[in-house]
């Protein structure tokens, strides 16, 4: 992504959205659009196996039963 790709698709999200910004600010956006790009392009450099995936499973378990009279 160029700086000028960069710019351009914020100024066009900020204008879907109607969020005002200044050339300053949209600069800064576009700045931090890039280095989050970036990272994201490390991660998906990573050779990761869906076995080495780390993801939850939702085991649901019984309340436990409360001491007393039935």
């Amino acid at each position: 992504m160029t700086d000028a790709d960069a710019l351009a698709y914020v100024h066009a999200s900020a204008a879907l959205l109607g969020l005002p910004l200044d050339a300053a600010r949209a600069q800064r956006v576009a700045a931090h659009l890039q280095r989050t790009a970036s990272l994201a392009a490390l991660l998906e450099q990573a050779a990761l196996t869906p076995e080495a995936e780390p993801a939850e499973i939702y085991c649901p378990k019984r309340p436990m039963a409360r001491p007393g009279p039935p």
